[in-house]
């Protein structure tokens, strides 16, 4: 039968390919973004007894109300937000379906959603698959930054959402006093623009600087989907839980979507994080931790002939390799896999148009012994 494609730029991923490839050549793994250290173990004991205790049947369809009210005393603490966790949170199967559900619950056919490369891979499929039209703005390099002059040229009478992501990924920028007050001023003027903010590495931040949420500012909450996620933060990827924050209007259109997607989400696994909650220094600390990985790492990449760019978040650095080789991002990646035994991602995948600037993403989140045995793999590299 004759089928058309409804992502027909879309194979598989840069993350499958070089993880497989990782496999076959027996290769570190620095490039898919995970921990290869434990969760912590609490957390693990809290769900099974959750079990035990009979939490196993539908939570209810926005989540378990003991993880919302949680989640909503920790937005407090951190930014100031008071938010009603019977309207305004809803628990999600990941950070990326929150962001999925958020575009579907606002995005028509013809609307147009700008996008700030490299990015996230699963932004620009999201909004094809809603039949939006995606607008693409480059940020500057090598340093990342968001051109505020260029956004308010891409806005237009169809413009219904700016995707923004911070800290960011794939490059571990953050967002400055001095972008909000840049994206504050533009969004003033456009009253029916909508945000949709990934912020699922919001503990993940370092050298002392604040993560400045969309929470944090009322007039920038008023619009925004606010998407997290509790497997960046407790090193727990495959469990798939995140959650959406949003006001209430737009939250009930999500819950629209979401209650014939997935409805709900693994019960025990939200009671557990309820409690878990509690910890406080769970997710304070986590900072301090991930901060030690990316300076040991770099350390340990000191005298290497990769240029280190500036990372200020998330799980990932990358590297300029100009004075190695004049080869393709995604060549050189391959060949570092096949060659030196350690798997990158080519930032060039970050881009609708592989732009590449012979830049590859390294991802830290891992143990000392991880680390160093990628140093050594990779000190041979000419």
């Amino acid at each position: 039968m004759a089928f058309e494609s409804k992502l027909q730029r879309v194979g598989t991923t840069i993350f499958s390919t070089m993880s497989a490839l990782a496999v076959e050549h027996q290769a570190v793994n620095l490039g898919q973004g995970f921990p290869d250290f434990p969760m912590p173990e609490a957390l693990r004991e809290g769900v099974s007894k959750a079990m035990r205790d009979g939490f196993n049947q539908y939570a209810p369809m926005p989540g378990y109300l003991p993880l919302r009210e949680k989640i909503a005393e920790k937005v407090q603490a951190l930014y100031g937000a008071s938010i009603d966790p019977s309207t305004a949170i809803t628990i999600t199967p990941g950070g990326t379906y929150a962001i999925y559900t958020a575009l579907t619950t606002i995005v028509h056919p013809g609307d147009e959603v700008i996008v700030f490369e490299p990015a996230y891979d699963s932004y620009i499929p999201n909004i094809e698959l809603n039949r939006g039209v995606v607008v693409t703005i480059s940020l500057s390099h090598p340093d990342y930054r968001i051109d505020w002059e260029e956004l308010k040229r891409k806005i237009t009478p169809r413009t219904r959402a700016i995707v923004l992501n911070s800290p960011h990924n794939p490059t571990g920028q953050v967002l400055t006093d001095l972008d909000i007050v840049a994206l504050r001023s533009i969004v003033s003027e456009h009253p029916d623009l909508y945000l949709i903010s990934d912020e699922v590495y919001e503990n993940l931040i370092f050298d002392g600087m604040p993560h400045l949420s969309m929470l944090r500012y009322p007039d920038l909450r008023e619009r925004s989907f606010v998407c997290f996620s509790f497997g960046k933060v407790y090193h727990c990827t495959g469990w798939k839980l995140g959650y959406c924050i949003a006001p209430e209007g737009l939250m009930k259109e999500f819950r629209k979507v979401h209650q014939f997607n997935v409805f709900t989400c693994f019960a025990p696994a939200q009671v557990a994080l309820a409690e878990y909650l509690e910890n406080k220094e769970g997710y304070l600390l986590l900072g301090t931790f991930l901060q030690r990985k990316r300076d040991l790492f770099l350390s340990l990449m000191q005298g290497s002939r990769f240029e280190f760019l500036p990372s200020h978040g998330s799980y990932f650095i990358c590297a300029k390799y100009h004075k190695i080789s004049e080869e393709s991002d995604t060549d050189f990646a391959i060949r570092l896999i096949k060659e030196a035994g350690v798997a990158t991602i080519p930032v060039s995948a970050f881009y609708r148009t592989g732009e590449d600037h012979k830049v590859l993403r390294f991802c830290f989140a891992k143990k000392e012994e991880t680390l160093r045995a990628a140093r050594e793999r990779l000190s041979g590299v000419r």
